[in-house]
């Protein structure tokens, strides 16, 4: 039945969270965007429209489908050794959160993979589309990530799909320009990465572009010691975006897809 209602089940949560992002967006903002939205969400949105479309034409075979597999076929760790239900789903989303951070870092410090990644951070704003910009070949790099780290794990399909709303669910909130309480944030990203938190992470400091790399769980960048708790400019002086891309304002979306495939640092 998840699978029957997989499309659905995804499609009703990320609609649902991204409209309750940009209502919370527009009342009560963190920051004052410099860019307008007409100038970034066309783009950004497109991004969105361009991985689909090569996902359903080019490579049908999800996480999911990976979970199915390994499910059928008794391959991956919780197939492999009985246990209870409930614990291989938690696990599994705990685990895969965890590949997820550690995939993050690559892209950040293996060259080939950062110029896949950058087009993310050349963003100079950060809003709840930030969360869906990404190169159409980083998106395919992840899903084989992605894939691996299911059959290895044996993850339940049910786990599987609760991850990727999980993951896109918190990817959308974390990168959304909202204001939350700071005795709340403090509580919360105790357990799971905050707006104000991954934040830093789009600095142009360098120190703070490598640091905050999780998604959804706080825990890895305190456990692997990259954690940094706020921006030394501050939440509402820093800058974001990359030094190198001072310009990326005028950066159209054909020029973003060929970038990776440039030596040229500005347009």
């Amino acid at each position: 039945m998840l699978i029957e209602y997989e499309t659905f089940l995804r499609l009703s949560f990320f609609l649902g969270i991204f409209m309750l992002i940009c209502a919370w967006e527009l009342a009560s903002p963190k920051r004052h965007l410099s860019l307008s939205r007409a100038t970034r969400w066309p783009r950004n949105l497109a991004m969105v429209a361009i991985i689909t479309l090569i996902m359903r034409l080019l490579i049908p075979f999800t996480a999911v489908m990976a979970a199915l597999y390994a499910q059928q076929h008794q391959i991956g760790f919780f197939h492999l050794f009985s246990s209870p239900k409930s614990l291989a789903i938690i696990s599994s989303i705990i685990l895969l959160d965890g590949v997820i951070y550690a995939q993050h870092r690559a892209f950040h410090y293996l060259p080939l993979l950062w110029r896949l990644h950058k087009i993310h951070h050349i963003d100079q704003e950060i809003d709840v589309t930030t969360a869906l910009r990404f190169h159409p070949f980083e998106f395919i790099i992840s899903l084989c990530i992605k894939n691996a780290a299911v059959l290895l794990i044996g993850a339940p399909v049910a786990a599987v799909i609760g991850f990727e709303i999980l993951l896109n669910g918190m990817a959308m909130f974390n990168h959304g320009n909202i204001t939350l309480p700071k005795k709340f944030d403090r509580i919360l990203r105790v357990f799971v990465v905050t707006p104000d938190m991954h934040r830093v992470h789009h600095s142009v400091q360098k120190r703070e572009t490598n640091s905050n790399f999780g998604f959804s769980l706080s825990l890895w960048d305190k456990l692997f010691y990259t954690y940094l708790a706020h921006p030394e400019a501050g939440h509402l002086q820093m800058e974001i975006g990359l030094k190198e891309y001072p310009n990326s304002d005028n950066t159209g979306l054909w020029a973003l897809m060929l970038m990776p495939f440039r030596n040229k640092k500005e347009l």
